[in-house]
C-alpha cells in the first residue's frame, strides 16, 4: 500500500498529539509505548522509526502541550479584565477534570522535576504565563507577585484534583479563585 507523502510527518504529529494528552492525563512514567502507540494503531516498533527515545518524545509533547495553551493563553490575555480571565478558567472546573487538555506544568513538567531532569520547555511555558500574568499587573513587584499568583494556581488546582471529595476539590478552587481575585483587584 502507497501512503501519502506526508504520512509519516502526519503520524509522527498523532504521536505527539496523543502522548501529550496522555502524559498530562497518566504520567510520563505510567504511558507505556506499546499501549499508546497501540491506541493510534500502530505498532510498538513503529515508535523508533518517529522518535530515538521516550525521552525525545516528552519533551516533544511538553512542546505540544504548550504550544496548545499558549494559543488559549494568548486568547484570554487579549481580552479586557485578562487576569480575572485567566484565574476563572485556570481554577476552573474544566481545567479540574481535563488534565489532558490543561496546563502541562502540574504533570508533565513537575513529573520531569521530581526525576531530577528539568526541561527547557518547562522554563518556557513558566516563564510565558509569568509574562502574561506580569502584564496584565500594574505597579510595584509584578514579577514577584506574578510568581505568587501562579504558584498559587497552579498548587490550588493540584490539590483539587488530589482529593477524593468532589465537593472539597471545587472549594479549593472556589476559595483561592475569590482570594486571588480580590487581591489582584
Amino acid at each position: 500500500m502507497r501512503y501519502s507523502p506526508d504520512h509519516k510527518a502526519q503520524t509522527h504529529q498523532r504521536i505527539i498529539k496523543e502522548a501529550s494528552a496522555r502524559f498530562r492525563k497518566d504520567g510520563i512514567g505510567a504511558t507505556g509505548l506499546q499501549p499508546l502507540m497501540k491506541a493510534l494503531g500502530l505498532t510498538h516498533g513503529g515508535f523508533y522509526s518517529h522518535f530515538k527515545s521516550k525521552e525525545e518524545l516528552v519533551e516533544k509533547a511538553l512542546q505540544e502541550a504548550g504550544e496548545q495553551v499558549a494559543g488559549l493563553c494568548e486568547e484570554i490575555f487579549a481580552q479586557e479584565n485578562s487576569l480575572q480571565v485567566f484565574i476563572d478558567t485556570y481554577l476552573s472546573q474544566w481545567h479540574q477534570t481535563s488534565p489532558h487538555e490543561g496546563c502541562p506544568l502540574l504533570t508533565i513538567s513537575s513529573e520531569l522535576g521530581q526525576r531530577g531532569q528539568p526541561s527547557p520547555t518547562s522554563d518556557d511555558v513558566l516563564n510565558a504565563r509569568l509574562e502574561q500574568i506580569q502584564g496584565a499587573l500594574a505597579g510595584e513587584n509584578s514579577a514577584d507577585r506574578s510568581i505568587v499568583i501562579m504558584a498559587t494556581l497552579a498548587g490550588a488546582l493540584l490539590l483539587s484534583r488530589s482529593v477524593a471529595d468532589a465537593d472539597f476539590g471545587q472549594r479549593i478552587l472556589d476559595v483561592t479563585r475569590d482570594h486571588l481575585k480580590q487581591s489582584t483587584d
